[in-house]
């Protein structure tokens, strides 16, 4: 009896200790124009942050983005498109101002924020779709 309990404690330490580890290691996806529509439409709640290596609120947003995609894996998954190496598609969405995150509800635009919002403002966006 002792030895069929702790393998069942085992497993469940090793359950707990994978999902600790997928939790930390949880970033934002790196989008392209080729693999924007797989991902927002392959996702439930898909949140991306258009954004380039020059602008400067884009930095300051990004480890809000990278807290987002953490503390909501598995309801949201997280994105990130540089528009200077993706100009198509953040065209087809009129991206004229950066940061701008976009929220995706099955594979339909439901929100939008612009700018270098804090998180409060984000997660309050976001519960709105989760």
């Amino acid at each position: 009896m002792d030895d069929d309990l702790e393998a069942i404690r085992a497993r469940r330490r090793g359950k707990l200790e994978q999902a600790i580890v997928t939790t930390e290691s949880v970033v934002p996806m790196h989008l392209t124009d080729a693999t924007f529509w797989d991902v927002v439409k392959g996702n439930p709640v898909v949140l991306v942050d258009f954004w380039a290596e020059w602008c400067g609120p884009c930095h300051r947003i990004a480890p809000t983005v990278a807290a987002v995609a953490r503390d909501y894996a598995g309801r949201v998954t997280v994105g990130k498109l540089n528009i200077d190496e993706n100009r198509r598609t953040a065209e087809s969405f009129g991206i004229q101002s950066i940061p701008t995150l976009l929220v995706f509800k099955d594979g339909k635009l439901v929100d939008a924020v612009v700018g270098a919002v804090p998180r409060e403002f984000l997660e309050q966006t976001l519960q709105r779709w989760v």
